[in-house]
């Protein structure tokens, strides 16, 4: 087995004294792991940082062999790492897409989505800009995996127009009209998770809410803790910068 590819780092463990086991999104191969000879040197330190961007070749004899791994940067978000905001984006989209993707199934959809949302994080002057984007990434993963929200039609009526909530039971969109009398029950569906565009930050937190019912219910249910962990801080962060 033998596989080069660009791919986004997404987990990093230790294993043993001096290496380590990578787990990394490729873009026609999905996540795919990789045993890092050396990687707690200086050298390779630098490189093995969730969110940067390598060209990876993975080299195993048979096809139940972790693979070696070996890696050169291509490009690097570790000073990013220094500010608070964007480190907890950084690593909660890296950690969600690693614990939720299973290995070696073709997500090109959403490897071009999370290298989206790390050059936003890179370039984008406010935090409003790829939140809004972080939001849309956790919608396409759940969809990936067969757990997409239908946004489309309310789910009471039929109608498309004036859809101003999300039922936290089916994923479906709700009217107006027809939610009404139900508003402590249902979610607040925030306009640019339909229509697109820019995002205030009362839209973005609403989105957060929904995508982190589900995810939550449907995509991390046997580790919560572990992983759910990384968004609340990065939630939290938000919020106590001014965000929300």
């Amino acid at each position: 087995m033998r596989l080069e590819t660009q791919a986004i780092i997404c987990a990093v463990r230790p294993h043993g004294e001096h290496a380590a086991i990578v787990r990394a999104l490729t873009p026609r191969d999905g996540i795919q792991a990789g045993y890092v000879r050396g990687g707690k040197s200086r050298t390779l330190r630098p490189i093995l940082v969730p969110g940067n961007l390598v060209a990876a070749e993975y080299r195993a004899r048979t096809e139940d062999q972790l693979p070696h791994l070996s890696l050169e940067m291509v490009a690097s978000r570790g000073a990013l790492l220094s500010e608070p905001l964007a480190a907890a984006a950084i690593d909660w989209v890296t950690a969600l897409s690693a614990s939720a993707l299973p290995e070696g199934q073709p997500y090109p959809r959403l490897y071009e989505a999370l290298d989206g949302v790390l050059g936003a994080i890179e370039a984008a002057p406010a935090a409003r800009i790829w939140a809004a984007a972080l939001v849309r990434y956790e919608l396409l993963l759940l969809a990936e995996l067969g757990f997409g929200l239908d946004l489309s039609e309310c789910a009471a009526t039929g109608t498309q127009a004036d859809l101003t909530f999300v039922s936290p039971r089916s994923g479906r969109a709700v009217s107006e009209t027809a939610g009404a009398g139900y508003r402590d029950r249902l979610f607040a569906l925030p306009a640019f998770l339909i229509e697109g565009g820019a995002a205030h930050w009362e839209d973005i937190f609403a989105g957060l809410r929904i995508t982190g019912h589900f995810l939550a219910r449907d995509i991390l249910i046997a580790r919560q803790a572990d992983i759910l962990a990384a968004r609340e801080r990065l939630v939290e962060r938000l919020r106590r910068a001014g965000c929300g």
